[in-house]
Parts: structure tokens; sequence; C-alpha cells
């Protein structure tokens, strides 16, 4: 049961129903962040955020976006490069003060522009909040993966300013 009073939906969507004066910027950032430009895809983008979210123990995120992620196509691209980039996301995940200059430049020499490491900072900076918000509030966490695939699907189809179906 979640600390304060919420609609019956899942991780934020019970969150963002409940204060839909947050709801828009949060959805327009998700939105920005997942599917606006980048050089890395969609599907790269979610792995970070479904990463991000393992790490800090968010089930409902982390099944979320894994699930978005697969629906996407995943983390396709150059493994060395996810490799660096996710290693950049779980230094912000802890401490964003912890990425060095060499974390970077492994980054760069697997092929990663500055617009993609920036990207994965701010995609771990940002999943760290939600992350922190959805458990802060204790939401709801389905048990059914049926329930995290078919929001999945919703996200991959519609990204994140439409309502969900």
């Amino acid at each position: 049961m979640a600390h304060i009073p919420l609609p019956p939906l899942p991780g934020i969507a019970g969150l963002l129903a409940a204060y839909p004066q947050t709801a828009g910027p949060l959805n327009s950032l998700a939105e920005a962040l997942l599917r606006g430009p980048s050089p890395l895809t969609p599907g790269q983008r979610e792995s970070i955020a479904a990463y991000v979210s393992r790490g800090n123990e968010c089930t409902f995120c982390a099944r979320t976006h894994g699930a978005v992620a697969d629906q996407l196509g995943g983390g396709s691209g150059p493994e060395p490069m996810m490799d660096a980039l996710l290693a950049i996301a779980e230094k912000v995940r802890v401490d964003g003060r912890s990425v060095t200059a060499g974390d970077i430049a492994r980054a760069r020499a697997a092929g990663a522009d500055d617009r993609a490491v920036h990207d994965t900072v701010l995609i771990a900076a940002a999943f760290s909040m939600f992350n922190r918000y959805v458990d802060g509030l204790d939401t709801f966490t389905p048990d059914d993966p049926d329930a995290y695939a078919r929001h999945a699907r919703a996200l991959a189809e519609n990204g994140y300013l439409q309502p969900p179906a």
C-alpha cells in the first residue's frame, strides 16, 4: 500500500494520475530523454533507464523499461560503446562526481560522441530521480509479467506523451 492515497495504477502511473501538475513535465522529460533526438537509439536509451533502475532496485521501473527496450530492439549497437556508457551510467547512479575523464575517454574510444555521453548522464540522473519518486512513496508494483509487457507495448508504440491505453 502506497504511503499516500493514489489511484489503483502501478508505479509512476498512479503518481502521474494523482498529481497532474507534475505529470506533464515528468512525461515531457521522459519523452525528450527516451524518444527525442539522440545518437543513441530509443532501445539503447531504454536499456540505460532499465540498467539504472535495476541498480537502484526499483522493480517497477526496471521491469517496465527493460520490457520497452526489448520491444524496441534493446541495446543494439556497438557493444563496447554500450558497455562504456553503462559504466558511466552506473557511476552517475551512485555518485555523479565519480565519473572521470578516463570514463569519458573510454566511451569516446568505443564510438560515443559528446551527445551520447551527455544523454547517458542525463538519463542516469533522471531515472535515479524517477526511481526514488516511485519507491519513496511505495507505489504499487505488479507481480504479473504481462502487466509490464502491455505497458511496454504502449510506451514503445506511443511514447511518453500519450495517456496509457
